[in-house]
């Protein structure tokens, strides 16, 4: 199956651009440039287009379009003319790949509820759907339906739905956002779960270990007891101190700043009991506006905050997994209006830690039913009670299993496979044109 994958990977890097980047390189990489590659290794049309990539497997094979549209986080949202401009060029290259190397099938990853967002999603349709015989949608973000709905006017709504229903695929990352698919009517929805790379392999020889030792070690003085030489083991030098990380980008829909208030409010809670544990809230990520630099930069010229809170800027690789491997507790209070299936808490599932996150959109999902790590959007009280009830309640070991059961990138790539190919031996036999004209009436 050859599939037409118009999308961009980092840079900027978020979830849905490294979910991208996954499943093109876990489906052989890009046949473009495979491509370019043999010609320019041999001087002449490569005898066979598309053909097989070391490595390619699940019967895809992708023709990448990087329809990338911003540099930098902060930039993306904003309406210009230049993005215009490089959109129909992105769009060009989709219908030039058409035709040059026989693509059939266009994956598209449709917009959150933002209007130039949404702008997009016309432009694309508009031109590109007419040449493609079968549309794939992948709804990495979640709430259109919702969006259209209360948000936006009449017109916006009808144009959305002569441009963009009746897709032969939608890929959901979850139960809660196939109303999105639905709102379109899709002639297929899949539920298919986001998944990465282990990052952790040797989870049970380097980092489980240290993980029970710090848990048991937290539980005595927590108890009032004293630890013995055999406690500090593999728990460290300093189990006393809980290690509470924040890794997502630095907003206030994330919930950097009910994070910080909910430890700092915990930390104080543990200092009038005259605890012998104490927090430490790392913080990691970009921030996207200067307004919410400037809140935090503000708040940490408090000299309790710059005790209690370390910020490490974006992280990545090596020093983002010593981060994971290190924490004790992950903290991850979000209320962003399209939050989905974020990376974050599957990575740091595969770390085994105890996740403290929201009810909010598809998270609840994500766990298993009754767990007492979820709390409410917008109260770090609340946020601040279930951090203390944690430290000694919940070690984090289920989230590995969870992690293996669901998350694997293996299982992800092979749900997707699965649906695309799929899609493309059951999908109606009409022509693209016939079926887009249906559409647009």
């Amino acid at each position: 199956m050859k599939l037409l994958v118009f999308a961009h990977t980092p840079p900027p890097h978020h979830g849905q651009s490294y979910m991208v980047q996954l499943m093109v390189a876990g489906f052989g990489g890009d046949r473009r440039k495979a491509a370019r590659v043999s010609r320019g290794n041999s001087g002449a049309e490569p005898t066979t287009v598309g053909q097989a990539v070391p490595g390619a497997s699940f019967g895809i094979e992708c023709y990448h379009v990087n329809a990338r549209l911003s540099k930098k986080l902060e930039d993306i949202g904003d309406l210009r003319i230049g993005k215009f401009c490089l959109l129909l060029w992105y769009c060009l290259q989709a219908i030039w790949c058409r035709f040059r190397y026989g693509v059939t099938n266009f994956y598209y990853i449709p917009a959150p509820g933002k209007p130039s967002a949404l702008y997009r999603d016309w432009v694309v349709m508009l031109i590109c759907r007419p040449f493609f015989k079968r549309m794939i949608l992948h709804w990495h973000a979640a709430g259109l339906a919702k969006w259209l709905e209360i948000v936006v006017g009449m017109r916006h709504r009808s144009i959305t739905y002569r441009l963009m229903k009746q897709v032969d695929l939608s890929v959901v990352l979850s139960r809660y956002n196939r109303a999105d698919a639905e709102k379109l009517f899709s002639r297929n929805i899949r539920v298919v779960s986001n998944g990465i790379p282990d990052p952790c392999p040797r989870f049970e020889q380097d980092i489980l270990p240290r993980r029970r030792a710090r848990f048991a070690a937290r539980r005595k003085l927590l108890a009032g007891q004293t630890l013995a030489v055999e406690d500090l083991k593999d728990a460290g030098d300093d189990p006393h101190l809980v290690k509470v990380l924040y890794l997502a980008h630095c907003t206030r829909e994330k919930g950097l700043f009910d994070a910080l208030a909910a430890a700092a409010l915990a930390d104080q809670r543990l200092a009038e009991r005259q605890a012998p544990v104490s927090l430490r809230l790392l913080v990691t990520g970009g921030f996207v506006t200067a307004e919410d630099e400037a809140e935090f930069k503000r708040i940490m010229a408090q000299p309790a905050m710059a005790q209690m809170v370390q910020y490490f800027g974006f992280v990545s690789g090596d020093q983002k997994h010593q981060l994971l491997r290190e924490a004790d507790l992950f903290c991850f209070p979000t209320y962003f209006q399209n939050e989905n299936q974020p990376v974050n808490l599957i990575e740091a599932m595969a770390f085994g830690l105890p996740i403290l996150t929201t009810r909010w959109r598809s998270l609840p999902e994500l766990f298993p039913a009754g767990y007492p790590g979820l709390v409410n959007i917008r109260s770090p009280e609340q946020v601040a009670d279930v951090m203390l009830a944690l430290m000694t309640s919940e070690s984090g070991e289920g989230f590995r299993d969870i992690f293996l059961r669901t998350f694997t990138l293996e299982r992800h790539l092979q749900g997707l496979a699965e649906a695309f190919l799929y899609s493309e031996a059951n999908s109606p036999t009409v022509t693209a044109a016939a079926a887009f004209g249906a559409a647009r009436r």
